[in-house]
């Protein structure tokens, strides 16, 4: 993910000396980048010749701790730490901080790859207007970019956002499956849910309309749609009553994970 902002910020014109990047281990693909743009890497920093602008904290969680620490030392009082790590609350950084340093935490999901991602954030009280900009210039490189007004609210964004993607997949997945039961062959029915399923997706996209509102308008009075989605719109057992199961699940595994 941190690659994949590190492109989008370069595609937007941003100097590549303006990125300075620390891992010990880079990855072929971030490796490949660094030389491309003569991007300056090292395995860490003691020091720099200015506080960053900016430090964006993009490593697993479960390292998170013992990577950000001697990190947070290179923080002046005008730095902006923005964190994409996945249940790390915003008091996990400030731990390591300077008093009175402004926190962004973000979560963008795996469409911002391709640029088509959604970031959902929140920061601390001392987030200045300057710096929620420079965050929100940084995150729309891959990506809409949505604001929450307290940081319990990323739980949820991370169940209908973060974890969303799976969710789609494992739709076309279904489809597949439910075409092969209708007589289908593997490779046919494949095709053509995933070709639905994304078709439908930029289609939704593009629209000015509402999803009901392009829902209904698939849908012919005692068509075929309409007999699907009568088992599928069911109050007790529905996918909306699934859905909103699978949501609450994900959002409380979210805030346990983030305990």
């Amino acid at each position: 993910m941190g690659t994949a902002l590190m492109q989008g910020w370069l595609a937007r014109g941003l100097p590549a000396s303006s990125i300075l990047i620390q891992e010990p281990a880079l990855s072929a693909e971030t490796a490949a980048v660094v030389s491309q743009h003569g991007i300056r890497a090292e395995a860490a920093y003691a020091a720099l010749d200015a506080p960053p602008a900016v430090i964006v904290a993009a490593v697993k969680p479960q390292v998170m701790d013992q990577v950000f620490a001697p990190l947070a030392k290179l923080a002046g009082p005008d730095t902006v730490v923005l964190s994409i790590a996945a249940g790390r609350s915003i008091a996990s950084f400030e731990k390591h901080l300077a008093p009175g340093i402004a926190v962004v935490r973000a979560m963008p999901n795996t469409p911002a790859a391709i640029g088509r991602g959604i970031t959902g954030a929140v920061g601390n009280a001392h987030l200045t207007a300057a710096q929620k900009a420079t965050c929100d210039a940084l995150l729309s490189a891959v990506g809409e970019v949505v604001w929450v007004r307290d940081e319990g609210l990323i739980d949820a964004v991370t169940a209908v956002s973060g974890s969303g993607p799976a969710y789609v997949f494992l739709l076309a997945e279904c489809l597949a499956e439910a075409g092969r039961a209708a007589g289908l062959d593997a490779e046919t029915a494949t095709a053509l849910a995933r070709a639905t399923v994304s078709g439908a997706g930029e289609l939704l996209h593009r629209s000015p309309l509402d999803a009901g509102t392009l829902r209904q308008n698939v849908t012919s009075p005692g068509g075929t749609t309409a007999a699907a989605l009568a088992v599928l719109m069911r109050d007790a057992d529905g996918l909306q009553s699934l859905m909103t199961d699978a949501v609450l699940a994900a959002k409380k595994r979210g805030r346990d994970l983030g305990q």
